[in-house]
């Protein structure tokens, strides 16, 4: 089992720069690919970003493509969001999550693990 938890969200201008932190402990972090997902109010939950468990992988959804850069540095068992260039329409509640041995994958049902999640508030 892999416990995450999430952090470095906070409320930021548009155009400005956030960098969210995903702490993992338990089973070998470096086992999991990670992928960072976010939900809006009122909207589904959306995927953001993924670095694969060896880390040579990674994906973006086309929204956060040039903005956002996610990287992972397993042996302090931490992934990072790094994004830049923030817009209002990024404001939502962020989590990280964890999947066994997988690619950079997009799709919600191969992650096993959840971070709590984090709020990012980008203001116009």
């Amino acid at each position: 089992q892999v416990q995450l938890e999430d952090s470095g969200g906070g409320l930021v201008q548009a155009g400005a720069s956030l960098s969210l932190s995903c702490s993992g402990s338990g089973r070998s972090f470096s086992d999991y690919a990670v992928g960072w997902f976010r939900q809006a109010p009122g909207k589904e939950r959306e995927f953001v970003a993924a670095i694969s468990w060896f880390g040579l992988t990674r994906t973006y959804a086309d929204s956060v493509k040039g903005r956002f850069d996610i990287s992972r540095d397993n042996a302090k068992n931490r992934a990072y969001l790094q994004m830049n260039s923030l817009k209002s329409e990024d404001t939502a509640l962020y989590y990280c999550a964890a999947a066994y041995r997988r690619s950079a994958t997009m799709t919600t049902e191969h992650y096993d693990y959840w971070g709590q999640g984090t709020q990012v508030t980008v203001s116009s």
